[in-house]
């Protein structure tokens, strides 16, 4: 788990989702907005919209993540 100085919140999210294996993670984009994180980008599951959003709440357990993330299923 990450510790958390001021400032950094922004920058450990990104990390965390900077070091995901999965391609569509690594594709979002994260905004802090006050004492929250904001996730905006697509997924191509609700599992991965899920996890984007779960992932940085495990290691930032004290900081509200807002998922406005989209799901798109990929055709074909």
């Amino acid at each position: 788990m990450f510790s958390v100085a001021s400032g950094d919140t922004l920058a450990l999210a990104t990390a965390v989702l900077a070091k995901s294996r999965i391609r569509d993670l690594r594709r979002l984009t994260i905004s802090q907005e006050d004492d929250y994180i904001v996730l905006h980008g697509r997924a191509s599951s609700y599992y991965h919209k899920q996890l984007a959003q779960e992932l940085i709440r495990c290691e930032l357990p004290d900081v509200e993540v807002i998922n406005n993330m989209q799901v798109e299923y990929p055709c074909g």
